[in-house]
Formats: C-alpha cells, structure tokens, sequence
C-alpha cells in the first residue's frame, strides 16, 4: 500500500505522466455526448434549422452550458461517493420518494431509448429500404447484443469511435454548402422566440440536457477510479473530470450546432419546411448530391446504434441503483433495466404513427421530467454528509440552482403555449 501511494504521489507532480493519464482517462465524457447527438437532437435540429435558420442557435449554446454544469456536478457524486445517481438516491431518500423519482427516470429511459432505436431504424430505411419495423428489431437486437457480450471498455472505444464518425459527416456536409457564418454567430448568442417556436426550442432543451445521461455520467465515471481513499488522487480526478467533461460537451455542442446550421443553410434558406428526417434526406440529393444524402444516412445510422447502447447503460444503472446496486452487465438487476427498457422502447415504436413526431414529443417528455432530477442531483451533491468537504459550494448552488429554474420555467412556458 505504501509503495502503492508514493506511486501515485510521483504520477500527481508529473507534469508528463499528468497528461498522458488525462489522455487515459478521456472517455466517460465522450460516452455522454452520443446521449445529445442522438437521433432524437436530429429532428429536434432539423425541425429548428429548417424552420427557424440560424435563430434557435442559442438554445444550443444554453443547453450545453447547463449541461456542463449538471453533468460536472454529477460527475462528482460518482467519484466522491462511488456511488450513481440512482444508488445515492436509494440509499439517502425515503423508499416511496427515491421510488417516485427513480420511475420517472426510467420511463424518461425509456422514452429517450425509443427515440434512439427508432432513429437507427430510420437509418435503416434510408439506406436500405427496409420495413421501420424490420429495422427496430434489427437495431434492438444490435444493442443489446453489444451491451450483454461486451466489456464496458470494448463498449467505450466503439462508442467513441461512432462519434468520431458523426462529426465527420457533419464537417462533410458543411463543406458541401455555403453557411452564412455571421448570422449563425448571431444566433449562439442572441435569444428569440419566433411565434409558434417554443415547442421546437424545448424539444431542443430535452434532447440536450437529457435525465438519463445524469444517471449514466455518475455510473461510468467510476471506471476512471484508482483509490478513492487518497484525497490527493480524489482531488485529480475531479480536474481530470471537468476537462473530460468540457472538452466531450464542447464537441457535442459543435455536432449540434452542426445540424441547425446545414438545416438553415440548405432547408431555411430555400424555404423547405423539413417534417422527416427521410424528407432531409431526399431534399439533400438535389442540393449537396447524392453523396450527401448517403452520408446522412450513415451518420444517422450510427448516431442511432451508439445512443441507443448508452440508453441501455444508463437504465441497466438506473435498475441497479433501485437495488442499491451498481451497473454491471451480469447481474440479473442490471440486466432487467437493460432489457426491460430497450425491449419496451421498441415496442413503444410499433404503436407510432408519426415517426418525426414521435421523436420530437420524446424529446419534450425528457424536459419535462428533467426538473425532478436536477432537484434530485442538487439535494444530493449539497448533503455534507453524503459528499462531506465536496459538498456544494454557495456558488455550485447558485449555478445549478438557476439552471433548475431556467428548465422549470421553459416548461412553464411550453405548457401554457399548449393551452393557448
């Protein structure tokens, strides 16, 4: 044990060494990122893009800065702790309030892995021609082939890899088409609500700041821990953790932006109104060519088969976290929540007769239940008993605090634009 900590006391004041463990240690972040370039966040895009140009290219920049808030906070339940989001609730949380929140994750679990198996069955049709149907069950049963043989490791690199390929295919299909880049400056920055726009913005909101990825960050990150009982080691992993954090969101809000941008210059600009994504897809071919259109599909196919595995992840840990347990693919508790979930969120695509729709209304049903877990993660992280001297700090508060009722409010908003 000694010869253990002087170890790691030498790698912690090595400058060299520091940097190769971060490079090590990238990796749980990247895995948060596909929960928000899902197929879901495609229609929520394609559907702000093409209706609304460049002017919804705030929310983007909003979302992801919440979304570096929560899951950096997050984050460090996971390694303070050791424990998920969901085993810290079971354990600190009365049974019927830890039982209330939990269900309304898995059903936001459920709601966004149907969003995901569904987007990879559109894939499928796009670039097969295949039945929607045909495609969920061969995209259901892809994920949880990968998910129940696969160490979580061998998970990690494919799923990277896959997000590595999105980006591509977005860096692709910009290059195909000119991009009024001063307008798209003016919309990260500048907030606006065009009439009729609040549905699609808080669609955006769910598809970014997405509940199940809080479970899933808080379960993962602890595969990155050496000894929890070092406090010098515990003190390095959180910075390891928020630039692994900052870095993974910051791709993911380029990969959004991504979207928005080529739906405003290809769709806005030549006044096409985008309803399916097969739709963006067809109208690509006459604009950027047949090549473009291929890309899409493929990017699309993978943003769909990776999302969906760390939906399955995020529920296995949710489950698990019901049991007091933590994730692990062969247990029978995680294995149910892998299951249960992904095999319901296909059956869910059977009964859909809007596909398009049907990801857009997921997407809202994840902002409408995301309040109940940032006030859940904000007890939580604030506990000096649970996380002791990591507990959160006036200004943590204040920052997570006025993220919660920003979401509160946008969904105050969206519900009363629906009874008007």
């Amino acid at each position: 044990m000694n010869w253990l900590k002087k170890q790691l006391s030498t790698k912690l004041h090595h400058p060299i060494l520091g940097a190769k463990d971060f490079f090590k240690y990238v990796g749980p972040g990247l895995l948060v990122t596909v929960g928000f370039i899902d197929p879901g966040n495609w229609a929520s895009n394609l559907a702000a893009g093409s209706n609304y140009g460049y002017g919804l290219l705030w929310m983007v920049s909003l979302s992801t800065l919440m979304l570096i808030i929560l899951q950096h906070n997050v984050a460090h339940l996971g390694i303070v702790t050791g424990d998920c989001l969901a085993e810290a609730t079971t354990k600190h949380l009365p049974p019927a309030v830890a039982g209330t929140f939990l269900t309304t994750a898995v059903l936001a679990a459920v709601s966004t892995a149907m969003a995901e198996i569904l987007g990879g069955a559109i894939a499928l049709r796009l670039l097969f021609h295949l039945p929607l149907r045909l495609g969920t069950v061969l995209i259901l049963g892809l994920v949880l082939w990968m998910l129940l043989s696969s160490s979580y490791r061998c998970l990690e690199k494919w799923i990277i890899g896959f997000v590595s390929l999105v980006g591509l295919s977005f860096v692709y299909e910009l290059s195909l088409i000119q991009v009024d880049w001063q307008a798209a400056a003016r919309g990260w920055v500048t907030p606006g609500f065009p009439p009729g726009s609040l549905p699609v913005i808080l669609s955006v909101l769910g598809a970014v700041v997405m509940p199940h990825n809080l479970f899933l960050h808080s379960e993962i990150i602890q595969s990155r821990e050496w000894n929890k009982e070092n406090e010098q080691v515990i003190k390095r992993q959180l910075k390891f953790e928020f630039a692994d954090t900052l870095l993974s969101m910051l791709a993911g809000w380029a990969i959004n932006s991504a979207m928005i941008i080529l739906a405003a210059a290809a769709f806005f600009v030549n006044q096409i109104e985008v309803g399916e994504l097969e739709q963006a897809q067809v109208f690509l071919t006459p604009l950027l060519g047949k090549g473009a259109a291929v890309v899409f599909g493929i990017a699309l196919l993978f943003s769909g088969i990776s999302s969906a595995t760390t939906a399955g992840m995020a529920g296995g840990s949710i489950v698990a976290g019901m049991f007091k347990e933590p994730y692990d693919i062969k247990d029978p508790h995680t294995r149910l929540g892998v299951l249960g979930i992904l095999t319901a969120a296909a059956a869910a695509i059977f009964v859909i007769a809007d596909p398009f729709k049907g990801l857009l209304y997921s997407q809202m049903l994840l902002s409408v239940q995301l309040p109940f877990t940032i006030m859940l993660q904000i007890y939580l992280t604030s506990s000096g008993k649970i996380m002791g001297q990591y507990k959160n700090s006036l200004l943590d508060k204040g920052l997570l605090g006025i993220t919660g009722i920003t979401v509160i409010l946008l969904n105050f908003m969206l519900l009363k634009s629906f009874f008007n």
